[in-house]
């Protein structure tokens, strides 16, 4: 089945089936279909072809989960860009982007993004809560363009986290998402069944994420009945499971620490036996206190954008069968992908149980092995065992954040001559980065506040560093590289003793 069709059998069920709740409370498949009317035709007023690409701002709420199923039923290629950054950011991604029509959330459309789309002679199709508006660039209805444009095969454009480099724009083809909604399905449960109503699925992972995309559309084309979050709460989580007692749940990495820290009780659990998590590793220690505590098997994967999807999984069926004989492991090779291990000095395959980089064959993407810049293991029996990143790149959660990215944005301070961003180990989100920073001359230093509200101007809020210590220099190497362990020194405090800038309210 195509993902157009897809869409368009979400959006054919029966009107009063519940589709979404948000905020406590629910929307049924009559409103979900009114609103995507709604989306569609102001797109239509926008004047833009089916064949043109759009760029695309969703928030995990009922409006934005309509308007993609419009768009993807429209056969639209969908240009995914993140809502949590600063209004600065967003207006320099949709400049990147060169769109001539964005949809958004009214929250969203505000500062310099509106000064972008205006300046780019963009459409904007606005979502508001219960409405849908299409407006001009310069307060008008958007040029129409007759006749269709160069056609070319949709899909949706989603931003990597870096796993084969820098984070960029990746086309996941209509193709492939169809094949993995189609493979996902049997995660979230089976088709809705008139004669039983289904356990409702939480959804908390953000559109714009493949992990959100992946998490919602199998639940939508099946008719299981999503509880959405805007933002993942662990008490909100908690309710979830006692409410509706899944045999399999969910929990993003993060969520592992915080379950055991709010105290929840194996009662509190009760009924569940198996929880999948992913997109982050989990700290072993965390892992191990989780299942003892609780009585429930963490199920890892391991996936990425640039696979098209999780490539490699620890079923409940391998759980049974091996149990906690591979402890640790995230699974061995799913869905058809390929799993092999290479020096990363030679390139030469390494023989089980050796760490090195890994390398993937994802058939959804084509017959090649992908290089990552992940340290792995291959075990005899072919069960991959994650063990981080090898380029430095730092862990926060479910993000993963370049240190390059976040120290190009501050030197672009006039205050800032250099700066070295390094991870550091955080009992919750498993890493966290801090900066050090090498001052200009004559210049009055910024304060730690000022820092971070440039950084949010330039990167994502999960990029800005939790701390921030001033050095007369950079430590350097006798290369003069940044010395990465020295500065990662500065920050413990067993030994530094202080630390110049620490943020409130981080993570």
């Amino acid at each position: 089945m195509r993902l157009e069709e897809m869409a368009e059998k979400a959006l054919g069920k029966e009107r009063t089936s519940p589709a979404i709740e948000y905020k406590g409370r629910w929307y049924d498949w009559g409103w979900m279909q009114d609103y995507a009317s709604a989306v569609s035709g102001a797109l239509r007023d926008c004047g833009l072809p089916t064949t043109e690409a759009v760029a695309f701002v969703p928030r995990n709420r009922p409006n934005s989960a309509a308007a993609l199923l419009a768009m993807l039923a429209q056969g639209r290629t969908i240009y995914m860009l993140y809502a949590f950054q600063a209004a600065e950011a967003l207006a320099r991604n949709l400049r990147s982007l060169e769109k001539r029509v964005l949809v958004i959330s009214k929250d969203d459309f505000v500062g310099s993004v509106v000064e972008a789309a205006k300046e780019g002679g963009v459409g904007v199709v606005v979502l508001d809560e219960e409405t849908v508006e299409a407006l001009l660039a310069d307060a008008g209805i958007t040029e129409k363009v007759e006749g269709p444009t160069a056609s070319v095969e949709p899909g949706i454009y989603i931003l990597t986290s870096g796993t084969t480099g820098a984070p960029k724009h990746f086309k996941l083809s209509n193709r492939i998402v169809a094949e993995q909604v189609l493979s996902a399905r049997s995660m979230f449960g089976k088709p809705a069944d008139k004669a039983k109503s289904p356990v409702p699925t939480l959804i908390y992972f953000p559109f714009a994420n493949i992990s959100g995309l992946y998490h919602f559309l199998p639940v939508a084309i099946s008719g299981i009945p999503a509880i959405m979050l805007e933002k993942f709460d662990i008490r909100v989580w908690l309710d979830y499971m006692k409410k509706y007692r899944p045999v399999v749940g969910s929990l993003p990495p993060p969520g592992v620490q915080m379950a055991l820290e709010a105290g929840f009780t194996r009662e509190d659990l009760k009924g569940t036996k198996f929880i999948n998590t992913g997109a982050a590793a989990v700290d072993p220690t965390l892992h191990r206190a989780f299942e003892e505590r609780f009585g429930i098997s963490l199920l890892l994967s391991y996936g990425a954008t640039e696979f098209g999807g999780p490539v490699a999984y620890f079923t409940a069926e391998l759980h049974r069968k091996w149990g906690n004989r591979k402890f640790g492991s995230v699974g061995p090779a799913w869905g058809g992908a390929a799993l092999r291990v290479i020096d990363p000095q030679t390139g030469s395959v390494l023989p089980p149980n050796t760490e090195g980089l890994l390398e993937v064959i994802s058939p959804r993407i084509g017959p090649h092995w992908i290089r990552t810049t992940d340290v792995a293991v291959l075990d005899e029996d072919g069960f991959l065992f994650h063990r981080g990143r090898a380029d430095g790149a730092i862990t926060r959660g479910g993000f993963k954040l370049l240190p390059e990215l976040i120290e190009n944005a501050l030197v672009l301070h006039p205050a800032v001559a250099a700066a070295s961003v390094v991870g550091i180990s955080d009992q919750r989100l498993g890493q966290v980065p801090v900066a050090a920073i090498q001052l200009r001359g004559g210049i009055m230093p910024p304060s730690i506040a000022e820092l971070a509200d440039h950084l949010r101007k330039h990167v994502y809020a999960t990029h800005v560093p939790v701390a921030f210590e001033f050095v007369k220099e950079l430590p350097r190497t006798a290369s003069m590289k940044v010395d990465t362990r020295r500065v990662r020194a500065l920050f413990d405090t067993d030994k530094s003793g202080v630390i110049s800038g620490v943020l409130s309210n981080t993570g």
